[in-house]
């Protein structure tokens, strides 16, 4: 690192956790203020947390206090007070720890510009964290900025877990010049010790949390010095706390940790560990980066990870020595996960990470970033098209784009010109740009952020009495006419109105718009993994009896598909006719699918009651047998089929929301007030009902398009299931159910099963009948 600071080069430091490398990261910087000691601004190190930003502090300091350095280290956040921040422009530290959004607000006063022209470095942490983001589109744009103002500024990413290097090399270089970034790549460190945790008894049918093994968990708990217990989601963190506290018949000290709990309340759970007063934490992505905990000797996840570099940076919070091996463990929740969580430690072992996906920059985040720079000072339209464009996310934007977006913040595009509140950006000369009144700026540095909060939908009958609330994720997956189980009765969606859904009971069972797998799709190198691993009888041998039996049965009952195969099983049960689809895309791809391949059964007459996505297989229930699946699947689905649902749900509402704010059109907080997600909800539907009737093309509306395809879709995934529907379909019509159909009929039962305290016992008293058939060779 001090020989490509002294080249003068950008640099991507590829190390493991644990092998130093943010403080790697530091060190050419205290190596020129330890020989050239300088006021003002010389370092900037970007975080995806503020949490790590502080724990980067503390271990900053360490080392230089005992050095003897007068070097300042400070931190800035949205919990920085409004004291310091304006210190901190007047005089900043040397080294200042931030986030994207803290520094793309720094980016917006007058005095940015004699704040960075001394800045020397620029540290990016976690990279692989921002790069395939909104919030990489920001930091992206900022670090163009900073180039613009400081020449010679050098960029350093940091990252333990990337597959492809040289993509990271082009986002962080300027101008995407892939050969101005030194890639450096640390010591690999002691192989971990990797393993799946199999059940007592059995590897169980269906399920994903892994919380049948809570027992077991809560022992390896007790055998080890600290424990962090993953879990993909927070509700889950929340169970899988509870499932373990009712197995720690000995009190041993465990908490819980995820985003959702107040900071302090994640700063005293933090702090306990730091101090060995718990033996267990269990967490979220909330820990997947920094916070790093020397006593840590075990790592647990619960459920599939859904891609090895995920599974490899959670295990990294593991001991933090090179020396020594870090200990982490798979716990499946099914079958299915068993070959995946298999798949994953396979592809650790031939040092196969998760593909990175890039796109091209978002546009709101774009007009966001434009708004900031005027609210600096006056700008000229060509120069900041030429640094935008070095941006590599941006190096692609057309001259037609770029006039949309100056449009955009000049008058809120052509049906909203009419309107003096839009107009925040005005034209003084050809090509010379300013705002149009000082309160633009105040009003852009309270809204500024590309993170937009998930806000709830209230359930209500037509006369107003109130249910109860949804997540607005699940809402977003309704259109009306759909019918779900809450609180153990059918309702039916009539419509929606601001941020209410309203709804009637129903006696009919409708359809069910179920969450069977995870938000976080299984990998695609991972799904042929386990693809391979169905055809492959001799890679078996390594899996418990069970797993093998299954798969055995399956193989004599129906078949197991090739790995180019879609298989696709039709059956009756209990006077309904089910269909299951082994596709193995991802959760997301499933999930618009199954939204997709339903409305075809309706339009057919085969009266579809039901269906399930899991990261494996998407299932459906009808009335009518599918005797044709092949035309349920033609390519032509993706086309009107697919606008017109996207058009019909809530989901580009919710898209448009989004947009709406980061790009500016809707504030979010006025001085001393912040809205109400309703109130929010309320001025971005009208705008976005007034753009579609007049003014479909507005550039946010083509936002809200891209981020509605990618919210619920992977649409390059979902393309290639379609593909392969067309030419390797592969039907079996059996007479019951299959082995490998019992995990998605578990799902369709536990989404249908209408009474909380009976629930488990008939969900059990189901999964027996159906093993007993399925498995049955006769």
């Amino acid at each position: 690192m001090l020989e490509a600071a002294r080249a003068g080069d950008h640099v991507l430091l590829a190390a493991a956790t644990g092998a130093g490398k943010t403080l790697a990261g530091f060190l050419p910087s205290i190596a020129e203020l330890m020989t050239t000691p300088a006021e003002g601004l010389h370092t900037l190190y970007i975080s995806p947390l503020k949490a790590l930003a502080v724990d980067v502090q503390r271990n900053l300091l360490e080392p230089i206090e005992e050095m003897g350095l007068d070097i300042r280290v400070e931190t800035r956040s949205g919990d920085t007070p409004s004291n310091r921040k304006s210190r901190q422009r007047a005089r900043p530290p040397q080294m200042l720890l931030t986030t994207p959004e803290s520094l793309s607000l720094l980016l917006s006063y007058p005095e940015a510009a004699t704040m960075f022209s001394g800045l020397k470095t620029i540290i990016v942490d976690e990279i692989h964290a921002f790069a395939k983001e909104k919030r990489g589109d920001l930091l992206c744009l900022a670090m163009a900025r900073l180039q613009r103002l400081a020449p010679g500024l050098r960029r350093i990413g940091l990252s333990a877990t990337i597959a492809d290097p040289d993509a990271y090399r082009a986002w962080l270089a300027p101008d995407g010049v892939i050969d101005d970034v030194r890639l450096v790549e640390g010591e690999p460190g002691a192989v971990p010790d990797l393993s799946i945790l199999v059940p007592e008894d059995r590897v169980p049918w269906s399920g994903h949390s892994g919380r049948y093994a809570a027992k077991q968990v809560m022992q390896l708990i007790e055998e080890h010095d600290a424990s962090i217990i993953f879990t993909n989601t927070r509700s889950l963190a929340e169970l899988i706390f509870q499932d373990l506290w009712k197995a720690n018949d000995k009190q041993i000290p465990i908490g819980v940790h995820h985003g959702s709990l107040s900071r302090e309340a994640r700063r005293r759970v933090e702090a306990a560990m730091a101090e060995g007063r718990l033996k267990g934490l269990v967490a979220t992505a909330s820990l997947d980066m920094g916070l790093d905990w020397g006593n840590v000797d075990l790592v647990a996840q619960m459920g599939a990870p859904k891609g090895s570099s995920r599974f490899l940076q959670r295990v990294g919070r593991a001991n933090h020595r090179l020396d020594e091996a870090s200990r982490g463990m798979i716990v499946p929740g099914n079958r299915f996960e068993y070959l995946e969580a298999r798949a994953c430690l396979d592809a650790i072992d031939h040092g196969e990470l998760d593909p990175d996906i890039f796109r091209e920059g978002a546009l709101d985040v774009l007009a966001q970033h434009v708004m900031g720079i005027a609210c600096a000072g006056p700008f000229d339209e060509a120069e900041l098209l030429d640094e935008v464009r070095s941006a590599l996310p941006y190096s692609a934007l057309t001259e037609e784009t770029w006039r949309r977006v100056l449009e955009l913040n000049a008058t809120g595009g052509y049906a909203l010109r009419a309107y003096d509140k839009y107009k925040r950006l005005v034209e003084d000369a050809p090509g010379k740009w300013r705002i149009t009144r000082p309160a633009i700026a105040a009003a852009h540095r309270l809204n500024a952020g590309v993170i937009v909060d998930n806000t709830m939908m209230d359930l209500r009958f037509k006369n107003g009495r109130h249910i109860g609330r949804v997540e607005e994720s699940f809402a977003s997956t309704l259109t009306p006419g759909d019918a779900f189980f809450f609180s153990g009765i059918s309702l039916e969606v009539e419509g929606f109105k601001e941020q209410d859904i309203i709804v009637r009971a129903s006696k009919q069972v409708g359809r069910i718009v179920s969450y069977g797998g995870q938000r976080m799709s299984m990998s695609t190198h991972l799904a042929e993994r386990v693809r391979g691993f169905l055809a492959d009888r001799n890679s078996w041998q390594r899996f418990p009896e069970d797993v093998r039996e299954w798969l055995d049965v399956q193989s004599q009952r129906s078949i197991l598909p090739e790995p180019h195969e879609l298989l696709v099983e039709t059956f009756p049960h209990e006077g309904r006719h089910y269909m299951a689809v082994y596709a193995f895309e991802g959760w997301n791809a499933h999930q618009s699918l199954g939204m997709l391949v339903t409305k075809r059964m309706e339009a057919a007459g085969l009266k579809p009651l039901s269906w399930v996505a899991t990261d494996y297989a998407l299932a459906t229930s009808s009335l009518e047998p599918v005797t044709d699946p092949q035309a349920l699947f033609s390519p032509d689905i993706l086309e009107d089929e697919f606008k017109s649902w996207i058009e019909e749900s809530h989901l580009l509402k919710r898209a448009f929301r989004e947009v709406a704010v980061i790009g500016g059109l809707v504030e979010r907080q006025h001085p001393g007030k912040r809205k109400t997600g309703k109130q929010v909800s309320f001025s971005t539907d009208l705008i976005y009902d007034v753009l579609k009737k007049y003014e479909p093309d507005h550039l946010l509306m083509r936002a809200a398009w891209d981020d509605a395809r990618a919210r619920m879709t992977e649409l390059g995934r979902l393309v290639r299931l379609v593909d392969r529907a067309a030419d390797t379909m592969v039907h079996v019509a059996a007479e019951r159910v299959t082995p490998m159909a019992v995990p998605l009929m578990m799902n369709i039962g536990r989404e249908q099963a209408p009474g909380a305290a009976t629930d488990e016992a008939i969900l059990a008293q189901v999964e027996e009948e159906l093993v007993a058939q399925a498995m049955r060779l006769d």
